[in-house]
């Protein structure tokens, strides 16, 4: 029988040490796959469609390495979000909610709302942009519908679970990811432009705007604070983790020699996670870097692009309308998932900051208000879109730079925390993503 010591590790007998290196198997490590793809709808929102057609429009494939330098940028973002909440079983918002006072808690509850309600709009307009484009129905309905759609969503996350939750938003990852990838096949890029285009280089002031949209972009608060919360409760809901808790509460020495120590659970799971990060974002990624190559390869130099109204009426002349219908459906799909996420991630920010349990129907209903009435006003849409990034980008630095403080710390991640380089690199990536958002919000403001 093998005894545990400090920390639950295993302290003598080899079954215990191949046990905490043992790597989890290729049918055990499916099951542990789903949280990335649920954070990975922020990347593929209705709000990335514009910029990835308008770069290919205008400039071709000039613009590839940015998106491959974004989403790079992101694995690495989003890796240490799930990372805190699998080794501190805690989210990033609960932990933020520990360390502030309740005046500062309830400040940065604010901010971070503002966000997740600008988040909501965004999202649900693009469902509604989506079904008018396929079906004629009118904005503010098609607002009402996405947002009811997106309640059945949550509704599944309530009454199924987690699991179950991840496997509908994967679904309609599947989907859009066909939809917005379908005109490929169709009319295929120039290979040779393409890897051209992974040479970093612009070609003047649009450009250089127009990157820096598509990388201030990049990561959105509500992923970094959804993904830490999904990532914990998988940690919560693991049936090892559950038992070794009851066991070591009991004190049942023979019992506990059968289980997992705490150790090769965080492991395992941190190994699941790294495989669940970079899949999830090799598909977002994928699909930004797809719609900027079906731009590339069929609508140079074509205007009214930077409008998702736009751009689907320039696929449908360019590629036909059985491409502009698969578009739009992936739009929806986009919509809707992102729409159910957006809710999600609100009501877990309210959870850890307020420390009030707010069911995701409720919070679903709540900001699905200032969307129709935005939606119902006849604001255009495009411009409404842009405000609720502009609304994102002040609350970047605010989910950035507490989650790389956090990850470096040993008292709090142990053996897990930021090694040195990975610091060094995680804290240049939060500057130049801080620093492009306070350059697109001034672009924004200025005109």
């Amino acid at each position: 029988m093998r005894a545990l010591g400090r920390g639950g590790a295993a302290t003598s007998g080899r079954p215990g040490r191949q046990a905490g290196r043992r790597r989890p198997g290729a049918a055990r490590l499916v099951t542990l796959l789903g949280p990335a793809f649920v954070a990975a709808i922020a990347y593929v929102d209705p709000g990335n469609v514009a910029a990835n057609l308008t770069a290919g429009a205008r400039f071709g494939y000039l613009l590839v390495w940015v998106l491959v330098a974004a989403n790079a940028m992101a694995v690495l973002v989003q890796y240490l979000s799930a990372k805190l909440g699998v080794v501190t079983g805690r989210s990033l918002p609960e932990l933020l909610g520990e360390r502030l006072s309740r005046r500062g808690r309830i400040a940065y509850w604010v901010q971070a709302e503002l966000v997740a309600m600008a988040t909501d709009v965004a999202e649900v307009i693009g469902g509604a942009i989506a079904l008018h484009l396929l079906f004629g129905v009118p904005l503010a309905l098609g607002g009402v519908i996405t947002g009811v759609v997106s309640m059945v969503v949550l509704s599944v996350q309530q009454r199924r679970g987690q699991r179950v939750f991840e496997s509908v938003v994967t679904s309609m990852l599947v989907v859009l990811t066909v939809g917005f990838c379908a005109g490929l096949f169709f009319s295929p890029p120039d290979l040779g432009a393409v890897l051209g285009g992974l040479v970093p280089r612009l070609a003047g002031p649009e450009s250089v705007l127009l990157a820096a949209s598509m990388l201030g972009a990049t990561v959105m608060p509500h992923a970094i604070y959804l993904h830490s919360s999904l990532a914990r409760d998988r940690v919560r809901h693991d049936a090892r983790v559950r038992e070794l808790r009851r066991l070591t509460s009991a004190r049942d020495d023979a019992a506990l020699a059968t289980v997992e120590a705490p150790a090769a659970t965080v492991r395992r799971l941190l190994a699941a996670t790294r495989w669940d990060v970079v899949a999830a974002l090799v598909v977002a990624g994928g699909v930004n870097i797809a719609m900027l190559l079906l731009a590339a390869a069929n609508l140079p130099g074509r205007t009214g692009t930077d409008t998702i109204e736009g751009a689907h009426a320039a696929i449908a002349s360019s590629l036909g309308p059985a491409v502009a219908v698969l578009f739009g459906i992936g739009l929806l799909a986009s919509g809707l998932a992102s729409s159910s996420v957006g809710a999600y991630a609100g009501a877990e920010i309210m959870s850890g900051l307020l420390r009030v349990r707010v069911s995701l129907l409720t919070r679903r209903l709540v900001t699905l208000v200032p969307a129709i009435v935005l939606l119902a006003t006849g604001i255009s849409p495009t411009w409404l879109l842009v405000v609720s990034q502009v609304v994102l980008s002040f609350g970047i630095p605010f989910a950035m730079v507490p989650l790389v403080r956090l990850t470096r710390e040993a008292g709090l991640l142990g053996r897990y925390r930021n090694g040195v380089a990975t610091q060094v690199v995680a804290w240049a990536v939060a500057a130049v993503i801080v620093a492009l958002n306070v350059v697109l919000l001034w672009l924004t403001l200025t005109g």
